[in-house]
């Protein structure tokens, strides 16, 4: 028989039994939406978490802290250890095999003021060659701190807003404008000799940042190292003898050393050779392997739930071709005495098991996009309190594959459910189920 032929026959049957057939169709969308939805929803809440960490920090920085966390295979914190970082182990460091550039890092705190307007802000101080490759954003005023523009100060897009002034009980509060107002960083650290001038920075050559997801890069100051220690020496000696001595003792040790690794795939490497030197890393990196081990699990959890409701239709598929059968015996002899081969009859019966499924899957991917769209509307914000604010979530994402992946996978369920009642279709005597009066 052509497969027109075929065809024909296979929709008249189908629309023979309308009731039945439709329930058999709802049961395949039925476990068509489950699947769809279920996978979806956990890969959406696998790539929101991504996003977090991503946006959180850069998956190829590592770094190395005064105070080492250590943690255990699971990324679970352990303990932690106090760290001599200094010059000599930034040498080493830049020796590492894929590490593409060495910064050490001084924290300080200080003060900015503008007339009688103030405010604190946490000063960051490292080697501005390399400020490209840790991802600084854009600046879009002034020009970017570098050796050759080393006097230059870096500032958060939020470091000129917020300033106060108390007079009295009288507090004031207002923004700076960063591009005209003067301004000038004050130091906080040490006593003050009496009869010393304060020292003071004037902030006349500054750069300010673009928008970024990194909190650091919002709110502070950023300095070239070696001019620092320069401004650092003449803030010290402003100082009494003894918070002189303390002051440029703390330029000889760092609070972290940031190392940036020249492709993700080689970020356990380098900490494993940082490990191999004594010292306790830390970057975003470590906590993805759980992550994936979480979101994999989740993952198969729901897919399993949707391949149960998937498997239930497969069983109701498997019983309305069985009863087909039973009902149309007389028709299968019909066609054997006709002519009919073997395999045609198989065919028949397969193909309506087939198109069951694969117009249950076909209205089910439909159904499911409804689905989909209507979770991410409602349901975002609830995923979102979960992986953190500001970052724009979707729970259920349904990739450009699944949809034929579900469809296929619909129509295979139908024509296995249908082979065992097909295959004993074309075991049926033509003798016997010309007596038969179904």
């Amino acid at each position: 028989m052509r497969i027109s032929d075929l065809l024909k026959l296979a929709f008249r049957n189908l629309f023979r039994r309308k009731a039945r057939t439709a329930l058999t169709v709802i049961g395949v969308v039925i476990g068509t939406i489950s699947i769809v939805v279920m996978v979806s929803i956990g890969m959406g809440v696998r790539e929101s978490y991504n996003k977090s960490i991503m946006e959180n920090g850069s998956m190829t920085i590592v770094k190395v802290q005064r105070y080492g966390a250590i943690y255990d295979s699971d990324g679970n914190y352990v303990d932690s250890k106090e760290q001599k970082l200094d010059a000599a182990l930034v040498e080493k460091l830049k020796k590492i095999k894929h590490v593409k550039a060495v910064s050490p890092l001084i924290q300080k705190w200080g003060t900015i003021r503008s007339g009688k307007f103030e405010k604190g802000i946490q000063i960051y101080v490292m080697d501005s060659s390399v400020f490209k490759e840790f991802g600084f954003p854009e600046v879009t005023y002034g020009q970017m701190t570098s050796p050759e523009n080393r006097d230059t100060a870096l500032l958060g897009p939020n470091s000129f807003q917020w300033f106060y002034t108390m007079n009295g009980r009288n507090f004031k509060q207002k923004d700076l404008d960063p591009k005209t107002d003067k301004a000038t960083l004050h130091f906080n650290e040490g006593e003050k000799h009496p009869r010393k001038k304060e020292y003071k920075l004037n902030l006349s050559k500054r750069a300010i940042m673009g928008e970024s997801n990194n909190y650091e890069y919002t709110d502070s100051m950023y300095l070239d190292l070696e001019y620092f220690k320069e401004i650092w020496a003449s803030y010290a000696n402003t100082l009494t003898v003894e918070s002189r001595k303390k002051a440029l003792a703390s330029l000889d040790t760092f609070e972290e050393i940031r190392i940036n690794v020249d492709n993700i795939k080689y970020v356990s490497d380098v900490q494993d050779a940082i490990k191999d030197l004594g010292y306790a890393p830390y970057s975003e990196m470590q906590y993805m392997e759980p992550l994936k081990k979480t979101s994999n699990m989740l993952q198969m959890v729901l897919g399993a739930i949707g391949s149960i409701a998937m498997l239930v239709s497969a069983i109701n598929i498997a019983n309305t071709m069985v009863m087909s059968i039973y009902e149309r015996t007389k028709e299968i002899g019909i066609m054997k005495v006709l002519g009919c081969r073997v395999r045609d009859v198989k065919r028949q019966f397969l193909l309506e098991a087939g198109l069951i499924g694969l117009s249950g899957g076909v209205i089910g991917i439909i159904i499911s996009y409804v689905l989909s769209h209507l979770i991410n509307k409602y349901g975002g914000a609830v995923l979102g309190s979960i992986v953190g604010q500001g970052v724009e979530t979707k729970l259920s994402i349904i990739p450009f594959w699944l949809p034929f992946a579900a469809a296929g996978f619909g129509m295979m369920v139908g024509i296995l459910s249908g082979y065992f009642p097909a295959r004993r279709a074309t075991k049926i005597k033509a003798i016997e189920a010309m007596k038969s009066e179904g």
